[in-house]
């Protein structure tokens, strides 16, 4: 608004300051030669002024110039803040998700890793048993793990000494030459769990694995089976294996 005003009155002294003409007689009777005067003050003065109006109009040219640059940055700074508020929208969702995943294996990591019992074993006959006139225990003398002393080779026994689910599983290998005799069971305390079975044929050589996952309370007894009059065979490849280990406890 300023620059026009002073463009305007630019052009007004302009146009009404010209250098004019004094005429000077010479001689008599008011006549002669006239003489046109320029007074020196006002011309530099319109002088001046004109190329002020011409320096306003170039500063007026770039200060709109420059104004569109001013405006097409703030609509570029206006995209790139919406576009820094999606970043972060995206990047406070994804701290949220790991937030939550480390919570989770956290949880999964106490689990995994808290101060339980430990609780697994493995073990061999070694040598052939039976037959027997009455159902036995079978007695697994190798003992290839016995982590928490939970089998008793003595008896043949396993005592569960923590509540929870325990899964255990035996191979049964029958008499190595003519007809076989075989048949043993997982027992769990005086309950038969699970059995195998191998006394018609004329073969031999023959193997057979069962298992169970159960539940067992703090005193349960597990041990294997052998039936009267039945036999295994075994010797130092030992073929006869009793296994178990806590799953969970309860």
């Amino acid at each position: 608004m300023k620059y026009a005003f002073v463009l305007s009155a630019v052009a007004f002294v302009f146009s009404v300051g010209r250098c004019h003409g004094n005429t000077t007689t010479w001689g008599n009777g008011g006549t002669g030669a006239t003489l046109a005067v320029c007074q020196p003050d006002s011309c530099a003065l319109i002088s001046e002024l004109s190329a002020m109006r011409e320096r306003l109009a170039g500063t007026i040219a770039t200060q709109d110039g420059l104004l569109q640059s001013v405006n097409s940055l703030v609509k570029d700074m206006a995209v790139s803040r919406a576009q820094l508020e999606l970043c972060g929208s995206q990047t406070l969702e994804l701290r949220k998700i790991n937030e939550e995943q480390n919570h989770q294996l956290k949880a999964l990591r106490e689990s995994m890793g808290s101060e339980g019992p430990r609780v697994a074993f493995s073990v061999a006959l070694g040598d052939s048993v039976g037959p027997f006139d009455k159902d036995s225990t079978l007695k697994y003398q190798r003992i290839i793990s016995n982590m928490g002393s939970g089998y008793n080779p003595a008896t043949g026994t396993f005592t569960a000494m923590v509540r929870g689910v325990y899964y255990f599983s035996y191979t049964m290998y029958n008499n190595n030459s003519g007809q076989p005799n075989s048949v043993v069971s997982l027992m769990m305390n005086s309950q038969r769990m699970v059995s195998t079975w191998d006394t018609e044929g004329d073969d031999s050589h023959d193997s057979a694995t069962n298992g169970a996952a159960v539940q067992l309370e703090v005193g349960d007894s597990v041990f294997i089976k052998l039936y009267a009059n039945r036999l295994l065979y075994d010797d130092g490849y030992y073929y006869n294996t009793f296994s178990g280990f806590l799953l969970f406890n309860m």
